[in-house]
């Protein structure tokens, strides 16, 4: 029980966050029930739980009992309040921000990769300012994790007419046409932002990925390349390097590619498929013991990978070491019973004991 109880008809003024600093005004609204209820009575209550938000009532006594550690003996008071939310225009005090507010939601569902929620947030906001290029662009980043790519281009394109001048709207839009296995036309929007900024790095990335899609190699080489130019110490674009190279059969260079990928990226987070493409370069160049120290070291950061433990036994029957290939290539199907290269090679290693 507050010192002043409510009664029908009062007024709420709602917040989040009350007691901080960065507290923020989320509606009014009008009380149109108040019931009182001693705490061995909220106890038996399943459904006022449930309804309040929690499984059952010891989930909420377990609650109360952290929350209101002086008030939980049997006869302790509570009010039960229910309200009307009133509309932002009948409200008393200060209005809010509502678009801000719901701009806020969405980014932060987005960070969490609740992009389903996201999405229906930003697309809340736009009825508020649908000319918000932010809001556009962000529902079409949306739009493209939920795998819905041809509405993601439509998003990027309604903002691109708000703001053709935005470099990273092409871009974006260039990959949500590439994932829509539109290689073509993703090249095209990319051109438009490359146009706009030619030593944009996100740009210049997405340009050689492109590039390689396409089988333009020597010119996807060349972007990635430019990337090291501007920026020598980005993980991305020495990997990237690496495997453009391998693909040309470069092997050597491909090889220090990876090193100098590993050495940039091992400080902050070890990255399992440049060990695993530094393993294959160096099993091209026949050089299997350390192709093998490559492997396990994917291995160590991604376990259950069924195609590091194959390119592990292949190692291993290049040096006839043809049970460990078994051992191997048993663990591998074991993870991934439709691992074909691993059931065949399997019964090559066994015609060999």
């Amino acid at each position: 029980m507050w010192k002043k109880p409510l009664n029908i008809g009062d007024r709420l003024h709602c917040y989040w966050n009350l007691v901080s600093k960065e507290r923020k005004k989320l509606f009014e609204a009008e009380v149109t029930e108040v019931e009182v209820f001693q705490f061995r009575d909220l106890l038996q209550n399943d459904d006022l739980a449930q309804e309040e938000g929690f499984e059952n009532s010891t989930e909420l006594e377990a609650e109360f009992r952290k929350l209101y550690p002086d008030h939980t003996q049997e006869d302790s008071l509570f009010q039960v309040i229910r309200f009307r939310r009133l509309h932002r225009d009948d409200w008393e005090g200060r209005k809010i921000d509502e678009k801000a507010m719901i701009t806020k939601r969405a980014d932060i569902l987005f960070d969490m990769g609740k992009y389903q929620d996201s999405v229906m947030c930003y697309t809340a906001a736009l009825r508020f300012d649908p000319q918000d290029v932010y809001l556009l662009n962000r529902k079409g980043d949306n739009l493209s994790r939920l795998g819905l790519f041809q509405e993601a281009v439509h998003a990027y394109d309604q903002a691109l007419q708000l703001d053709p001048e935005n470099e990273y709207i092409w871009n974006n839009r260039a990959i949500a046409l590439l994932n829509s296995n539109r290689p073509e036309e993703a090249l095209e929007s990319n051109n438009k932002a490359f146009k706009l900024n030619p030593e944009n790095l996100l740009v210049l990335y997405w340009r050689g990925f492109i590039l390689e899609m396409l089988g333009k190699l020597e010119e996807a080489l060349t972007h990635y390349e430019r990337i090291l130019e501007l920026n020598p110490q980005d993980p991305e674009a020495w990997n990237a390097r690496g495997n453009v190279l391998s693909q040309l059969d470069r092997t050597e260079e491909a090889l220090e590619s990876y090193d100098r990928a590993l050495e940039r990226c091992l400080d902050e987070e070890p990255d399992a498929s440049t060990w695993n493409r530094k393993g294959n370069a160096l099993l091209e160049l026949g050089r299997f013991k350390e192709a093998i120290n490559c492997y396990q070291e994917a291995l160590k950061l991604e376990r259950e990978n069924d195609v590091f433990l194959s390119n592990l036994g292949v190692t291993y029957m290049e040096l006839s070491r043809f049970q460990d290939a078994v051992d191997t290539f048993r663990k591998a199907l074991v993870i991934n019973p439709h691992n074909e290269d691993a059931k065949i090679l399997i019964d090559e290693c066994l015609e060999n004991l």
